[in-house]
């Protein structure tokens, strides 16, 4: 049988996850990042993370379309054959990368703090 001591120890157990939970998640959206896209190694533009805009990009190699909201970064709609880049889950941590290896395209967030997840996984 579960004593008085028993729920009071789970209670401030479940407080600490909380707290460590919302202090995580308070720290993943970072103030003063940037996204920069490069194309073939070279930067194409670099934009803030804190402002909202779809950055279209046409060119020889192909079409990607960037959108940017909410404080994270996702790759909408691209026109390559295996569409990793449009299925990969958005970014919003620091040195986080979106990758369309047939455009030579590389959205990254940069600035700010990172992040200290390795990985993610859904």
């Amino acid at each position: 049988m579960p004593k008085k001591k028993d729920f009071i120890l789970i209670g401030v157990l479940l407080v600490i996850a909380l707290i460590g939970l919302g202090v995580t998640q308070f720290l993943q959206h970072q103030t003063g990042a940037s996204v920069t896209i490069t194309i073939g190694g070279e930067i194409y533009g670099t934009y803030p993370l804190d402002q909202s805009r779809t950055i279209e990009i046409n060119d020889a190699k192909g079409y990607n379309k960037v959108v940017i909201e909410n404080g994270s970064v996702h790759m909408a709609d691209a026109d390559c054959p295996d569409q990793y880049c449009v299925q990969h889950a958005a970014i919003h941590a620091g040195h986080e990368t979106i990758i369309c290896l047939p455009h030579e395209l590389v959205v990254e967030i940069t600035g700010g703090e990172v992040s200290d997840v390795d990985v993610v996984t859904q």
